[in-house]
């Protein structure tokens, strides 16, 4: 199974990926769309994601970290690569020599921007509510944009902002909308590209948009959506593992950390190498497993490197256990867990090795 040895893996169906990809394409004619990268690609496997989405033709993808751009460049360097996240004046130099497309966000970087000699491509991001990474004062980001534009080795290539409410809270939207569009109103040249759109945006607004040129495709690149109703996106990741042994408890007898669970007949307890090095975490122990699509219970604590499952006596060794991906969505472990779809996701750790498939039925 692509070199790997333990009997747990992601599947990562590139199927589904490139239909998510296509859906978004198609929510906002006339413009392009950026995927998001990041985080290991939200845990599905950043480098074979990049590689398969090039081969489709993409040429702009977007990362959070240098770390990150440097990785995918390294593998085609005609790829535009654009960094979201911050960025150390020590590090500019890099940047410009791999031609890494960098997001000014604050003063400092804009002024360590303005004094440097190198050939750096820039995009400008106005913090319209989110509070997090941008630029706030709109007199201070017009002046920023038309000094940057006559500045020979800077092209400022793109100017955007982040939606903080874009799934749950429209009048908050509907505040930043407004604030970036009398910012752009009042700039001269305009950059090349305008992108503002993350996934709930690209499906529920772009379309009414006639001044962005990109949206950027995150979450829902994967399949996955904070959105009610959900667009029609299919996930990608299924985590899976199989049964490596049966132990046959007899009433009264305890199974794993502190003896936490306790047999009361004859029961048949399943071992799965999955843990919460692997990104299973220790209060998945209230879940179920699907195993020959049926649920089986989990009962114990979680181990680092492996769980137990109640099962009966159809289950044996060398069985496929699905813990999300088929019965049980990667949204019902997030819902149990009092998290967020994006958080299972990129929890699954660099341990567990992602198998690419194609042409596979679902």
């Amino acid at each position: 199974m692509h070199n790997t040895y333990r009997p747990t893996w992601a599947e990562i169906n590139l199927d589904s990926l490139w239909h998510n990809y296509t859906f978004a394409k198609e929510s906002v004619p006339g413009k392009e769309v950026i995927p998001v990268i990041k985080a290991n690609a939200y845990g599905h496997g950043a480098i074979e994601i990049f590689k398969f989405l090039y081969k489709k033709g993409v040429r702009f993808f977007a990362v959070s970290l240098l770390e990150e751009a440097l990785e995918l460049k390294a593998i085609h360097q005609d790829a535009s690569i654009l960094m979201m996240g911050p960025i150390l004046e020590k590090d500019l130099e890099i940047a410009a020599i791999n031609q890494i497309e960098f997001t000014i966000y604050d003063s400092h970087l804009y002024e360590a921007v303005l004094q440097s000699k190198l050939e750096l491509i820039i995009h400008l991001k106005i913090d319209t509510g989110m509070s997090r990474y941008g630029m706030v004062e709109p007199k201070m980001i017009i002046e920023s944009v038309d000094k940057l534009q006559t500045k020979k080795n800077i092209d400022l290539k793109g100017i955007f902002t982040h939606f903080a409410t874009a799934n749950e809270n429209e009048m908050f939207y509907m505040k930043q909308l407004e604030k970036f569009k009398a910012i752009m109103s009042q700039l001269k040249v305009k950059p090349e590209m305008i992108h503002i759109s993350n996934s709930s945006s690209t499906f529920k607004y772009e379309k009414d948009f006639d001044f962005t040129t990109h949206v950027r495709l995150g979450i829902s690149l994967y399949g996955l959506s904070l959105d009610n109703p959900k667009p029609n996106i299919k996930p990608v990741m299924s985590l899976k593992s199989k049964v490596v042994q049966i132990k046959e408890l007899h009433q009264g007898e305890s199974v794993g950390y502190g003896a936490s669970y306790t047999a009361k007949s004859n029961e048949y307890i399943a071992i799965l190498p999955i843990g919460y090095a692997d990104g299973f975490i220790r209060k998945n122990k209230t879940g179920t497993i699907e195993i020959k699509q049926k649920a089986y219970k989990i009962v114990g604590i979680i181990c680092m490197d492996a769980c137990f499952v109640k099962v009966d006596e159809t289950i044996q060794v060398g069985d496929i256990a699905t813990i999300f991906g088929g019965m049980i969505s990667i949204d019902d472990i997030a819902l149990r867990l009092k998290t967020i779809n994006y958080e299972v996701a990129t929890s699954i750790s660099y341990r567990v090795p992602r198998i690419m498939v194609e042409g596979v039925k679902k």
